[in-house]
């Protein structure tokens, strides 16, 4: 099993940038999604999360109105459109398969994760 993100670069702030996690070896239809990601000296935070069905999601409060999580089970890919970026939004972002089909914000409820991707925003 694999997740392979990928969509990080560098960006001024302001400006955008759509992630995509696709998950090789399996299907993870049933099973809820979620991005985190992680500062230089921080800890891992959530930042957004979808049901297995995409009928559901959960935003981090920092992220609320300028991220949006969406899947594709067809494709067993997870994206997140980041707008409205800003210099605090800079980390390594990654993507993980949650055990449950619910939304979860919580990192131990999620058993499989992606390489991470990083994400620069520029003042």
């Amino acid at each position: 099993v694999q997740l392979q993100a990928s969509g990080g670069g560098l960006v001024q702030a302001g400006g955008s940038l759509r992630l995509s996690c696709a998950a090789s070896g399996r299907s993870f239809s049933n099973y809820g999604k979620g991005w985190f990601r992680q500062a230089p000296g921080k800890e891992r935070e959530f930042v957004a999360a979808i049901s297995a069905s995409g009928g559901s999601t959960l935003y981090a409060d920092s992220v609320k109105g300028r991220f949006t999580i969406s899947r594709d089970n067809a494709k067993n890919t997870v994206y997140l459109q980041m707008n409205s970026l800003k210099p605090e939004d800079t980390a390594v972002y990654y993507c993980a398969v949650s055990r449950v089909s619910y939304i979860r914000a919580a990192i131990y409820d999620y058993n499989y994760w992606g390489q991470g991707t990083q994400v620069t925003v520029s003042s």
